[in-house]
């Protein structure tokens, strides 16, 4: 391997790791304030790539039919859960918010949905209607259950991924698509390198998402809201908080990152329906390196799987995959032997 093949794969591993930063914030977000590994994440960005390349081809996205069942769905077990709890006057704003104010997206592309309107738009509106995609997911099957174990949480979020990738096969069929980069040129870097403007806005949009994540979480009362959930829910629910609304403002903003995240990467990559779930994947890698509650871990280890991905992928590309999730195996041993065990003692009855 010369310089010149390790400088670009190392550039393509920060391009990839930025992905999975993001992804992996998001993942982390919605686990400390809701103890729920979300596995559909992934599949919320494959669908906000898919709505633009709808838009680029001048179609109505298909995602605008699953948002619509979703916000049917979500707002008959709203309401069903408030006449069952004689809360009749909230019916009204039940209705607004989880009928009304999902479909405002959507209305918004049927609109401009084959109209000749500026590139940036487009994208605006593509990730705006995966927005509200996982608060309705996570009301109808998340919610109700928010008090269950971790393990069974998971299990939820597993049926959803396979739920939600099974109705991205119906909406969305099974063709791929590509769409136009969201940024031209290109910087030559030392050697005669060309870094083009799509990795380097990738690039760009990790550092400067990243650093708005954290801005929120220390200087707004919403970020401090979340960071008292995730780490007290019975302390923030003393004070006042309530951990319904700070977890619907945490799947609300891991939407939006899946969503910034499908259309980052569908110009470098042909994405399918179920295209999210690797991207997911690897980004939970990342987050259990930083033991979905550090953030700074997390983007460390998103840009060390990004790298590791890339440059397995130049010594076998099949197995690319499989070095990547070896690197949970020596995360793993290393954390179960600097955690601290505390053994359960199993006291006998007498017969």
């Amino acid at each position: 391997m010369t310089w010149d093949v390790a400088l670009i794969l190392g550039v393509d591993g920060l391009a990839n790791g930025a992905v999975y930063l993001l992804a992996g914030l998001g993942l982390v977000l919605i686990f400390s304030v809701t103890r729920v590994v979300f596995v559909p994440f992934g599949d919320v960005a494959a669908f906000a790539a898919l709505s633009l390349a709808a838009f680029e081809g001048k179609r109505l996205p298909p995602t605008v039919g699953l948002v619509v069942m979703l916000a049917l769905l979500a707002t008959l077990t709203e309401v069903t859960a408030l006449l069952r709890r004689g809360e009749r006057t909230r019916v009204a704003r039940a209705l607004l918010g989880w009928g009304a104010l999902p479909l405002l997206p959507c209305a918004l592309a049927w609109a401009a949905s084959g109209q000749a309107l500026p590139h940036a738009l487009f994208v605006a509106l593509a990730v705006l209607l995966v927005v509200p995609i996982t608060p309705l997911v996570a009301r109808v099957a998340l919610q109700p259950i928010a008090d269950a174990s971790v393990l069974v949480l998971l299990i939820v979020s597993l049926a959803l991924h396979f739920l939600l990738s099974g109705l991205g096969l119906l909406f969305f069929g099974p063709e791929g698509f590509r769409t136009a980069p969201l940024a031209g040129g290109s910087l030559m870097l030392p050697g005669g390198f060309p870094l083009s403007g799509q990795v380097m806005l990738m690039l760009a949009a990790a550092v400067v998402l990243s650093g708005l994540f954290f801005l929120a979480f220390e200087r707004t009362v919403a970020g401090k809201a979340l960071r008292a959930t995730a780490v007290n829910r019975v302390g923030a629910r003393l004070v006042g908080i309530r951990p319904a609304r700070t977890a619907l403002l945490a799947y609300t903003c891991a939407s939006l990152l899946a969503g910034l995240i499908g259309v980052l990467v569908a110009p470098v990559t042909t994405m399918y329906y179920d295209s999210g779930f690797l991207i997911g994947l690897k980004a939970f890698v990342a987050a259990i390196i930083g033991g979905l509650v550090s953030y700074p871990l997390t983007a460390l280890g998103a840009l060390a799987v990004g790298v590791v991905e890339s440059f397995g992928s130049f010594w076998s590309g099949a197995l690319k995959d499989v070095i990547v999730f070896s690197l949970l195996i020596p995360v793993l041993l290393v954390r179960s032997a600097l955690t601290r065990h505390a053994e359960e003692e199993q006291e006998e009855s007498d017969a």
